[in-house]
């Protein structure tokens, strides 16, 4: 029987998840996991919180964060049973595996990765040895696993790059052929707009929550950028200009709906509103994209105690570990550390 093809991907817990965490990750990790070919491991990056949290205030929500991506994991359709789902930080193996790896990984690497460059920019902490090593510990996450696929973004492939150039360098110094390189597996992550027409995200308190209720949907769609140049209900638009509002409909809403013709034709003819338009989008997110999501959700707050929870976590942890400490204790024999 042809062995699985090992896929690896993570994402830190800095609260719960939004709308371009659904349509850049969640959906593709959907995909995946139903794929026979592929074993999944997916993971929550608690530790990768920690180079940009670094203060008591920034930390203590920490563990709360960790069971509010789960939970979101879970409704969007992440199954324990098909997929790997594991804490980061259950796995001790990745953190000795990050301290073997810095051993032979240049520092010039580290100084030119994009990874390190938009964390520094993102912190408004100065910059730390861990800040400094995330690159090496992203790489420790997937080599752990002697992951074969990572699915990234076009936009990501550097990110990945230098997972690529620690596993030939390993391979290189100790004569070995034991770290596959790891691969992209491109997906067509689109980079989703928040609502003030930059790129959605939880630190710039723009972002559509996927668990938001009907009602906080529609108070942060009301607050969305529409045609600068319409002042009045009066006015012809231009659904073009409409950076935030029109964008959505057309993101959201396949390219043979007709609603999108509508709003476009009836925004031009000045026969409707701006808050028309957002208020109808709301009833699009909240009734159509994302009810099933938060229906799931809820049952789950009801069924699901903070300790069952927890013991998904241990379970595809134990699960991880298994792969990730005979992978380490290989590395270490090719290495010679005791």
């Amino acid at each position: 029987m042809e062995e699985k093809k090992i896929l690896v991907s993570g994402m830190r817990p800095t609260g719960s998840l939004h709308l371009g965490h659904y349509f850049g990750v969640l959906q593709n990790w959907l995909q995946f996991q139903e794929i026979s070919e592929y074993q999944c491991y997916f993971f929550i990056a608690d530790w990768h919180s920690l180079t940009t949290k670094t203060t008591k205030k920034e930390t203590k929500e920490l563990p709360k964060y960790i069971l509010e991506v789960l939970k979101d994991f879970l409704a969007c359709g992440i199954d324990p049973e098909k997929s790997v789902l594991y804490l980061q930080s259950d796995l001790k193996e990745i953190a000795e595996l990050s301290l073997l790896l810095s051993m032979l990984t240049p520092q010039s690497w580290i100084e030119k990765d994009p990874t390190l460059k938009d964390l520094v920019k993102s912190s408004s902490q100065a910059l730390s040895h861990g800040m400094l090593g995330y690159p090496i510990l992203q790489a420790a996450d997937i080599l752990v696993m002697n992951g074969e696929l990572v699915p990234v973004g076009k936009d990501q492939e550097a990110h990945l790059e230098i997972s690529r150039k620690i596993a030939k360098r390993f391979n290189f110094l100790y004569e070995s052929n034991f770290f596959k390189e790891p691969e992209a597996l491109f997906t067509s992550n689109p980079k989703i707009k928040g609502t003030d027409g930059e790129k959605m995200s939880k630190s710039r308190e723009n972002d559509l929550k996927l668990s938001d209720s009907s009602a906080e949907t529609l108070r942060k769609v009301k607050t969305m950028k529409t045609d600068p140049k319409r002042v009045t209900r009066k006015d012809p638009g231009n659904p073009g200009d409409c950076q935030t509002v029109f964008y959505f409909y057309e993101m959201l809403l396949e390219a043979n709906d007709t609603r999108v013709k509508r709003v476009s034709e009836e925004c031009k003819a000045a026969l409707r509103g701006c808050m028309a338009c957002k208020e109808e989008l709301s009833e699009i997110i909240s009734k159509e994209l994302l009810s099933e999501f938060r229906e799931k959700r809820a049952s789950l707050e009801k069924e699901l105690s903070e300790e069952e929870l927890r013991e998904i976590l241990r379970v595809g942890g134990e699960k991880a570990r298994q792969r990730a400490s005979q992978n380490l204790e290989e590395v270490k024999k090719i290495m010679s550390v005791a």
